[in-house]
């Protein structure tokens, strides 16, 4: 039993309530995946053109973590600096930041992974009502590293080019596209995407705006670091692995960088006064 003014009780409404929604929802998970059922699936947020994708995603998925570890440092970031920023807000506003940085991550996250997505999609229809080398070099073009070795690729657009009227060659090719196509279509069927870390994210930024000087100490640093350096240095590297896709990696950086951005936007829209702490 938790007695009056202990940890729990101690902290802001809107911290308690968001930490106790992520964690029921983590162990409800748990529990019903034993009956065969997969709430992520449901719950968890969909690309645009799969058909588990609903609207509803965009506010469910960020109650939902795919880990013990995923679920803790998302809480544990929530509860250091989101408990500051409600307490220099307000539970109501913090709420709504929090809910509308979350949203905004979803939605950049979806937007980028589908531009992603049809980029290669387009140029297979493409190739599909125009088989030539110069389309299948749009398709190739596009791909994502790991997936396919586009080397071997280019090698073969190179030896049709040769032989353009070899027929050969285009049966192979159409059945490239179609391996390419079938490929990315059920990644698209089956990409989902969870966790608290893009309404994080905008927690991050909204520290880092409102108490730009406070020093922080990081795990592995032997110095401490101001917050404003600290969420810069954060935004570069998730920016950086996001434009870099590097394969294997399945964090949704730029999610990440929504919640940062609309954050940002959110903040100058409500005309914030900058607080400097040392």
């Amino acid at each position: 039993m938790i007695q009056r003014g202990g940890f729990i009780s101690s902290m802001p409404p809107g911290v308690r309530q968001l930490l106790t929604i992520n964690v029921v929802m983590f162990f409800l998970t748990i529990i019903v995946r034993s009956t065969g059922v997969n709430l992520n699936q449901w719950l968890g947020l969909h690309l645009v053109g799969s058909q588990m994708w609903g609207p509803w995603q965009y506010i469910t998925s960020m109650f939902m973590h795919g880990g013990f570890g995923h679920l803790f440092f998302n809480m544990f970031a929530l509860f250091m600096f989101g408990r500051v920023l409600e307490q220099v807000w307000g539970t109501k506003r913090f709420i709504i930041y929090y809910m509308i940085c979350g949203l905004g991550a979803g939605m950049l996250h979806n937007f980028v992974s589908w531009y992603e997505f049809n980029k290669v999609l387009e140029p297979c229809r493409e190739f599909a009502m125009n088989a030539s080398p110069e389309a299948l070099y749009d398709v190739a073009k596009h791909l994502g590293d790991g997936l396919f070795k586009k080397d071997v690729i280019f090698g073969f657009i190179d030896q049709w080019q040769a032989e353009p009227g070899n027929s050969l060659y285009l049966a192979q090719a159409k059945s490239m596209v179609s391996e390419i196509e079938s490929t990315y279509n059920t990644i698209v069927e089956n990409t989902t995407t969870i966790g608290a870390s893009g309404a994080v994210f905008g927690i991050l930024l909204a520290f880092g705006m409102l108490f730009p000087n406070t020093e922080m100490y990081i795990m592995f640093l032997p110095i401490p670091i101001k917050a404003k350096y600290f969420v810069a240095i954060y935004a570069f590297i998730e920016l950086f692995a996001g434009v870099q896709q590097i394969p294997g990696d399945n964090v949704a950086h730029f999610a990440h960088l929504g919640g940062m951005i609309v954050g940002f936007v959110l903040l100058k829209i409500w005309k914030m006064r900058r607080n400097s702490f040392y």
